[in-house]
């Protein structure tokens, strides 16, 4: 096909500041021409996220040279052979689980566990277990989560293509790949929020305010939004939250008197081990909490075992919102038409890939929330 500029990682983990180790290289790289059931895809967004972020620093550990990103929406220019219901032209925005429809965890209705999808983006592969990148003198390089959308033009299975609405811009239409899919399912699959319930969601990156605004969606009578960083806490007050809270000391004592015991439903997104473990105590008897964060794969949760029976609690994890994305983002896109789901206000920046290491300084920061390359 010809060569397309990208954002190789070329070593991991990297603690940074970014902007001085430069852990990541924007390199011209010769891209293949797609395989079967593949297409091409021109990047015309893609968002910075904390997943992005944990493959830099080793908290998820994946192998390098790697061509990241794995939230973002574009344009297909060209279709592989034995594709079928795409054609060129077509706005897609794409999910990082290519969901292959067959395997068991597929057929009972939970894509985001697709045995196939799970052994390809461990691999660093396409679906079809192949790479499409190709570097200096044969140098291997590995696809990010089946996506790789920091580049000019990607390469993915049409597993991992849903088409989206002329009327979305692409800039909002890339956060629905990741940000809105894990936080909004978060709320709606996996915690299964019920009108009149009380909720606090920990950590207020781009999945927390999604599961915020997902939260209100399903009628949530009450919001409570737990970060450290200020105007973080103020977003999300601006998004539907009715109170904000620091995560200080006490926190857990806070919600416990706020809500007289607890709140019904809690989802921790920040990644960390002790604010899971805050949130797991703060939720009521009888409630449920959902992680969406992925701490470093050695970190061990302590919890007191005896309270999942003695006070029925439940604790579960979910993955790409515990959603099928081809059935539940046509029902968001509705939503933010309706203006039910504000997405837009999750973008604090633009940049260029060549800012792409600053970038993820500023993420790593707190500094921003959704930042978007527009390659």
């Amino acid at each position: 096909m010809g060569s397309v500029r990208a954002a190789v990682l070329i070593r991991s983990p990297d603690k940074g500041p970014f902007a001085s180790t430069r852990p990541i290289e924007i390199r011209e790289l010769q891209l293949d021409e797609p395989g079967d059931g593949e297409v091409t895809v021109k990047i015309h967004a893609a968002g910075l996220c904390h997943s992005d972020l944990s493959v830099i620093n080793g908290d998820r550990p994946r192998p390098v040279p790697i061509v990241l990103g794995h939230e973002a929406a574009g344009e297909i220019t060209q279709l592989g052979a034995g594709v079928s219901g795409f054609e060129v032209g077509d706005r897609v925005v794409l999910a990082f689980v290519p969901s292959c429809g067959e395997c068991d965890p597929c057929l009972s209705g939970r894509a985001a566990l697709c045995e196939p999808g799970a052994v390809a983006n461990a691999a660093g592969t396409l679906a079809s277990g192949e790479r499409r990148w190709g570097g200096d003198e044969g140098e291997m390089l590995h696809h990010h989560l089946g996506i790789s959308a920091f580049a000019e033009q990607t390469i993915v299975s049409q597993l991992s293509a849903i088409k989206i609405p002329d009327d979305l811009p692409y800039d909002v239409a890339c956060l629905f790949g990741c940000a809105v899919l894990t936080g909004v399912g978060a709320a709606l699959n996996a915690a299964a929020i019920e009108p009149g319930h009380t909720v606090a969601v920990f950590g207020l990156g781009g999945v927390g305010l999604a599961a915020v605004m997902g939260a209100k969606l399903a009628g949530a009578g009450r919001v409570i939004a737990v970060d450290p960083v200020a105007h973080k806490r103020q977003l999300a007050l601006e998004l539907g939250a009715d109170e904000v809270l620091s995560g200080a000391s006490g926190t857990v004592e806070q919600l416990r008197a706020l809500t007289d015991g607890g709140p019904e439903r809690v989802i921790e997104t920040a990644g960390s081990v002790a604010v899971l473990e805050m949130a797991y105590l703060a939720t009521r008897r009888g409630g449920t909490t959902v992680t969406v964060g992925l701490p470093n794969p050695e970190a061990l949760l302590s919890i007191p075992a005896a309270t999942l029976v003695a006070e029925e609690r439940t604790l579960k994890g979910s993955y790409l919102g515990s959603a099928n994305p081809s059935e539940m983002l046509p029902k968001l896109f509705d939503f933010w038409r309706a203006g039910k789901l504000p997405v837009e206000r999750l973008i604090t920046g633009r940049l260029t890939l060549e800012e792409i290491n600053e970038g993820f300084d500023r993420l790593a920061s707190g500094e921003v929330i959704r930042q978007i390359i527009v390659p």
